[in-house]
């Protein structure tokens, strides 16, 4: 079974109070990973018609401050299909409702499993790639699952050589004082 992206996207907008904000007047980015982490649930979910977990968070980068008063607007997509794992597309904008400027706070990709009734992995409807963009996000979701893979594995304590890095090291905010035992 196949399924189109639009199908299952969600979208929430919630105005975001003082009581979310930490102690310089800003929205805690706690608050925003918590609405991020739902609606990729509820995306994964309405795509799957299966209870989902959230398996891994690729990068998450606060762009903009959000301002209490302001309302933030969080839309998730599922990019990519796997067999019981979704990579679910979210964007975060604020909008300040006096002047109707909106701001891009943060993109992130959160990758989903399904889960049957009987707690393992359930098989998940495969994706209709309906647009060229739909092409590109699925594209790119593999390369970004290649690039964790090799990122997993460079450093390995087995396989990691310390002269390899000692000059990369040396030019940053660090120093090396190693004691041998």
């Amino acid at each position: 079974m196949y399924k189109y992206a639009k199908d299952s996207q969600v979208t929430i907008t919630q105005l975001m109070l003082p009581s979310h904000s930490n102690f310089s007047g800003k929205i805690h980015g706690g608050h925003i990973l918590n609405l991020m982490d739902q609606i990729a649930f509820a995306c994964a979910s309405k795509h799957s018609r299966n209870y989902c977990v959230t398996a891994s968070v690729n990068k998450v980068d606060f762009l903009n401050p959000i301002e209490v008063g302001e309302l933030v607007t969080l839309k998730a997509s599922v990019n990519y299909t796997g067999n019981t794992s979704m990579v679910i597309g979210l964007r975060v904008e604020s909008e300040n409702v006096q002047t109707g400027i909106v701001k891009h706070c943060n993109s992130s990709y959160f990758t989903m499993v399904a889960k049957g009734e009987d707690g393992k992995n359930a098989k998940v409807p495969g994706l209709i790639l309906d647009s060229k963009q739909g092409v590109r996000r699925f594209a790119r979701s593999i390369a970004r699952q290649e690039q964790s893979r090799n990122r997993s594995s460079r450093f390995n304590s087995s396989d990691f050589k310390l002269e390899d890095h000692i000059e990369l090291i040396k030019s940053q905010n660090a120093m090396i004082e190693l004691f041998e035992s």
